[in-house]
């Protein structure tokens, strides 16, 4: 399995009823033949017609499998690749349910299209709320192999078996390739929903593998993978746009005659003006167009613009700070209520408080937002990095006029996503811009415009109290959190988080209290508020993880101790026992996956014993403990800090523990932990934008940091626990324990309490 091979186009089909004309072909890796030149595994543009020119028809049962006649077996992706490596999870559940080797599948993404049901690749869902699905669409062709081979031998189908992309016959050790089966099975009716059978897991060949091989691998490190900026098409322009720099705000003057005395730029077009709520929509502005985009960007220099920025003028950070903390100083809406928590504080023997906030933060993708558009004949047609394309299909047709059947939208790969990439603002503005021109354009963003005009994750506010009796045990907890919901950007005037926004980290927070009160507070939006790596389950994990550690120095205990007696013994907990009326549980349903504080305590344990946390002090050692639950995944994290002439401190280690039910690729959840583990770094230590007179400050990777080589451990430890059941969350849950477990590791070093983010703002480095 070594050199990645292109497939003719006979391994596409008709009857999978998909726009073939779009980056979409993907081989896992084999050893080419003397007559199979070695070609890219990635996914490359080919024109519609192209496509079907040699498709041969074939075994059809849904949209997400065909099988050719040669055996050649298509399997299309859903949902968008950005580096978690869902083109090499998806098919290999899909072939390991049907029975194929990976040497003969072909992995087709599909084009934005309502028939694949939620493409929108977020939440941590792909697998988790797919699972059963995805291996009902094998199990399907399966099934229907195996009646036609089981048909043909005149035996029982329930005697065969289909597995190394064949129909064996075990008592007779008869056997028949896929491809000689496909004529007969194609003809049978397709296998109701109710009658398909899964294969027991056991006889999952390749599924839980600890290695399995990387399909866009190969192309990614030779530089030939296609991302959006990489799409050419004939006769394409260039655009970059001069947003105004507060949402809401407007163009009041430009001269353009500057801009276009620059060689090589065609015209400056005006954009259309947002209007509140800001969903999808571009920010207005000024587009400048151009041959290149060099002469665009010295055009947009050039630009001579003067803006009117709008209510949102009056935002700024340090007002915004104190707004909010004045909102959770007062009573908000109470959405979690267990026994009294208000007496219990009153007949409190001590009680601990503190505050803490969180900015906003900004995805900063390695690549930035950028999308191509063609629109000709009342048509659109559209290449972008999208996490939803069908999101970015409704946004097209709203912006042309024109009904979603006119529009294709075909996904590239994307370089990072964190949620930016889901919404569609990006891919509107290049459709827009081509029916302006008259001429396919692209679309590009720059480092500038994608950390100035993104959907922001909520800048946010928390107080926390705890009660002690005499004996230090915690007999109250209270709990206000105050942040702009992301619902402000769909619902004009929204300033108060809902209680499904609450169900990241604080109404599904296992705890023994007795007396629990949980509250939502008001804090008013001033920028685009969008979804985000983890979402609000970072600055609940943080103010949480950290409390519980203040509540452990207060009562005199080991923070493993005190995180092991706040969660309680291992017990599942139901809507009464959180005191809770609802919880969302990110769309899936509590018997299913309910709160389990068994596993939370075990994912605990686990880390702890793996980083020697009862030894730390013997050896010198500088540890610190955060958990979460989030999208119904158990996590937790230990940092070692160690001393910094330079810095104050210095990560040293990391080990996190992570408990998500089923797994079905081992390497890509490894690799998520690693990176989640080095963004939750990122965003504690270096996170953060902040607004000026309504506009954001920072611009780049000088003022905007992210984590660099020195920033992070020389060792991540992976403890990835296998507790079976269904599959949960694996993208997002490894950043949330991170920040609280940095800040207590800092504490436990430097003795200085670290409340507001982020950390490297407290100690100046």
């Amino acid at each position: 399995m070594t050199a990645p091979v292109r497939v003719t186009r006979r391994a596409f089909l008709v009857g999978l009823n998909l726009s073939l004309g779009g980056l979409a072909l993907g081989v896992y890796p084999r050893l080419a033949t003397a007559d199979e030149p070695s070609g890219r595994a990635g996914p490359a543009p080919q024109p519609a017609s192209e496509a079907h020119e040699d498709a041969t028809k074939g075994l059809d049962p849904n949209v997400l499998v065909h099988i050719g006649d040669d055996g050649h077996t298509t399997i299309v992706c859903h949902r968008s690749e950005m580096g978690q490596g869902v083109r090499s999870s998806i098919p290999i559940l899909i072939a390991d349910e049907l029975g194929a080797t990976l040497e003969r599948v072909v992995v087709l993404q599909a084009d934005g299209d309502k028939k694949y049901g939620d493409q929108n690749t977020d939440g941590s869902s792909s697998i988790r709320r797919f699972y059963d699905d995805l291996r009902r669409a094998g199990a399907a062709a399966r099934m229907m192999l195996i009646s036609a081979a089981a048909k043909r031998w005149n035996v029982k189908p329930e005697s065969c078996v289909a597995r190394d992309h064949q129909v064996i016959h075990p008592p007779t050790q008869r056997a028949l390739g896929f491809g000689e089966l496909v004529p007969a099975a194609s003809k049978l009716p397709v296998p109701a929903a109710k009658a398909i059978t899964l294969r027991p897991e056991s006889e999952l060949v390749n599924v839980k593998k600890a290695s399995l091989p990387l399909l866009d691998g190969p192309a990614i490190v030779t530089g030939t993978a296609l991302f959006g900026a990489d799409v050419k098409l004939p006769g394409q322009l260039i655009a970059v746009i001069a947003r105004p720099p507060t949402v809401g705000g407007k163009v009041a003057r430009y001269d353009a005659a500057r801009a276009l005395k620059i060689p090589g730029v065609r015209r400056v077009v005006e954009m259309p003006v947002p209007k509140a709520p800001w969903m999808f929509q571009p920010w207005g502005g000024l587009a400048i167009v151009a041959d290149t985009t060099w002469a665009a960007l010295k055009g947009r220099a050039a630009l001579e613009v003067s803006w009117d920025p709008g209510s949102n003028e009056v935002a700024d950070s340090a007002t915004m700070r104190d707004e909010m903390l004045s909102s959770v100083r007062t009573a908000g809406t109470p959405l979690r209520s267990l026994g009294d928590a208000d007496a219990a504080l009153a007949s409190a023997a001590k009680v601990i408080e503190a505050e803490y906030l969180v900015p906003h933060l900004a995805h900063i993708t390695m690549e930035p937002p950028a999308a191509i558009a063609q629109v000709a004949s009342g048509r659109a047609e559209v290449w972008a990095p999208t996490q939803n394309p069908q999101a970015a299909r409704t946004e097209v047709a709203r912006v042309l006029g024109i009904g979603e059947d006119k529009v294709t939208v075909h996904v590239t790969l994307l370089g990072g996503g964190f949620g930016r990439k889901s919404k569609a603002d990006f891919v509107s503005e290049a459709a827009f811009l081509a029916r302006e021109m008259g001429a396919p354009v692209r679309v590009q963003w720059t480092r500038e415009d994608d950390l100035r005009h993104d959907y922001y994750n909520a800048v946010n506010a928390q107080r926390l109290r705890a009660g002690l009796d005499g004996r230090g045990a915690v007999i109250a907890w209270h709990h206000r959190t105050a942040f702009p919901p992301i619902k402000s950007t769909f619902v004009a005037g929204t300033t108060t988080p809902a209680i499904d926004d609450l169900q990241q980290g604080v109404l599904d927070l296992a705890l023994s209290t007795p007396n629990v009160r949980a509250e939502a507070c008001a804090a008013t939006p001033r920028v685009r508020i969008g979804w985000y790596r983890s979402v609000y389950n970072i600055f609940h994990a943080f103010a949480v993880g950290s409390f519980i550690d203040e509540l452990a120095v207060a009562r005199g205990m080991d923070p493993r101790d005190a995180w092991l007696d706040m969660i309680g013994p291992a017990r599942i907990l139901g809507l009464q026992d959180l005191g809770i009326a609802k919880l969302s549980n990110y769309g899936e349903p509590l018997d299913r996956h309910p709160v389990d504080a068994g596993r939370l305590r075990r994912v605990v344990e686990r880390v702890t014993e793996a980083s020697r946390w009862s030894t730390r002090k013997q050896q010198g050692r500088t540890l610190g403990l955060a958990a979460h639950r989030s999208f119904v995944t158990y996590t937790a994290v230990v940092l070692s800090v160690v001393p910094d002439k330079q810095r104050v401190f210095r990560i040293d280690e990391a080990w996190i523990s992570m408990d998500p039910g089923t797994v079905v690729n081992q390497d890509r959840v490894r690799s998520q932990m690693e990176g989640g583990v080095i963004m939750g770094i990122s965003n504690a230590l270096f996170g953060g934008v902040t607004l000026k007179q309504g506009a954001v400050q920072q611009s780049n990777f000088r003022d905007a940091r992210i984590a660099r080589i020195r920033d992070v451990p020389r060792k991540i430890h992976l403890d990835l626990v296998a507790s079976g059941g269904p599959p949960c969350g694996v993208g997002e849950p490894p950043v949330p324990p991170v920040g609280a477990a940095l800040a207590n590791a800092v504490f436990a070093l430097t003795g200085k309490r670290v409340r507001e983010l982020p950390i490297a703002a407290a100690f100046r480095i």
